[in-house]
């Protein structure tokens, strides 16, 4: 039976809001990005790696037109958009020329009455930021938090993976899986893709088999 990719799922999740599933992990993350009433207009969003971050600030720059732009690649000057989400914030930390170029970003956006975005894999006064203007300004922001993927979320992002690329797996083999997996989306991302893959190969279904293999190669031994 023919199957049809949909999306490079590897490396293109499909992030909009429909495709977010909504749990305990998230809720108030969520929440607190759509009441958009966020103290001095700016919100930071954090979360450990693969909690879907990239995903929300993805879902709030597309229904608001925001510029979303990576900390390490920001602007001499900053754009005149009045709705922007700067990714991965704290790994800009020692670096003097992109932490200055934050520090005027954020100046010029909340000057015009804008609204900031901000995400980050841990609270401000963990990264080591070396300006300590800009220090400031990031431990002053409000912040939202988004907790590693639960049990229910985890699952439900497995079945939408392996429907997205029109899959059928045994029920059975979703809890499976959520048990011996490494818990974050980015690891449901390429187990999802390698079990289809290794599928592919040999011709056949999606079965337990196979996913022990798979993740015996990953390094997550199964019983």
């Amino acid at each position: 039976m023919r199957r049809q990719l949909t999306f490079d799922l590897p490396v293109r999740p499909a992030l909009g809001r429909g495709d977010f599933f909504v749990s305990p992990a998230n809720a108030l993350a969520i929440a607190q990005i759509d009441a958009g009433t966020w103290p001095a207009g700016k919100l930071l969003l954090i979360g450990p790696e693969g909690a879907g971050k990239s995903h929300l600030a993805q879902v709030w720059a597309t229904e608001t037109g925001a510029e979303v732009l990576a900390a390490s690649d920001l602007p001499d000057v900053p754009s005149d958009a009045l709705a922007v989400v700067v990714e991965d914030a704290d790994r800009i930390a020692g670096d003097l020329v992109a932490e200055t170029r934050l520090f005027h970003l954020h100046n010029h956006v909340l000057a015009r009455g804008g609204r900031l975005l901000i995400t980050a894999s841990a609270p401000p006064r963990c990264w080591g930021l070396a300006l300590p203007d800009l220090a400031s300004r990031m431990e002053a922001t409000a912040q939202a938090a988004v907790l590693p993927p639960d049990d229910a979320l985890l699952s439900a992002v497995l079945v939408k993976l392996f429907a997205d690329r029109q899959i059928a797996v045994a029920p059975s083999l979703i809890p499976w899986l959520v048990n011996r997996m490494d818990r974050s989306f980015a690891a449901a991302l390429r187990l999802v893709a390698e079990l289809d893959a290794r599928a592919l190969a040999r011709g056949g279904p999606v079965t337990r088999e196979i996913a022990r293999e798979v993740l015996d190669l990953s390094g997550r031994p199964t019983p």
